[in-house]
């Protein structure tokens, strides 16, 4: 696009242009995981680290929950995306999110580490070609069946899920005295 037609930054990514390098059909996926990056950043900013490990009432999960979980779970369903089983390394992360209550983040720390997560996403998908979209994938100890577009477009929804949870126990915790 040439730069006197290039959207405003203001507007939503998938409003902004294709993202370079990443082919047509996984733009919506790309885009996504961007908004969910940009509103990552956003809640974060204004959160101190004792908001953003506490959990609300009702037995909700703490914002730094949904942080860390949005991440593991975009790296457990790429994973299966590129059609390679979880790492030991990987169950056992998944095993410590029961565990992130006791947890302590920081919100700078946490932002940083779920931007790397959606640049490592992106990478991904510059690296995945068209023709592989639609190449059966097996997900976890079942080895149910999917495929590789079916796996990015629910990593990113789930991502969207995620952060839309954070937002909203942002704003509770905020509400609180």
């Amino acid at each position: 696009m040439p730069s006197s037609q290039r959207v405003p930054s203001q507007q939503p990514p998938w409003l902004r242009g294709p993202i370079s390098g990443i082919p047509a059909l996984l733009q919506p996926v790309a885009h996504a995981l961007v908004d969910a990056e940009e509103d990552t950043r956003k809640a974060l900013a204004t959160m101190t680290a004792e908001r953003l490990n506490r959990r609300p009432g009702g037995g909700a999960a703490s914002a730094a929950y949904h942080v860390k979980h949005a991440m593991g779970s975009l790296d457990r369903l790429f994973t299966y995306a590129r059609g390679e089983s979880l790492s030991n390394e990987q169950l056992e992360r998944l095993s410590a999110e029961k565990t992130i209550h006791a947890g302590t983040f920081q919100p700078k720390e946490l932002a940083a580490e779920f931007s790397e997560a959606i640049r490592r996403a992106h990478a991904q998908l510059r690296a995945t070609r068209e023709s592989e979209l639609l190449t059966v994938r097996l997900v976890g100890r079942a080895k149910l069946p999917s495929n590789t577009i079916g796996l990015l477009v629910h990593a990113a929804e789930h991502t969207a899920r995620h952060v839309g949870q954070l937002m909203t126990t942002a704003k509770v915790l905020a509400a609180e005295p």
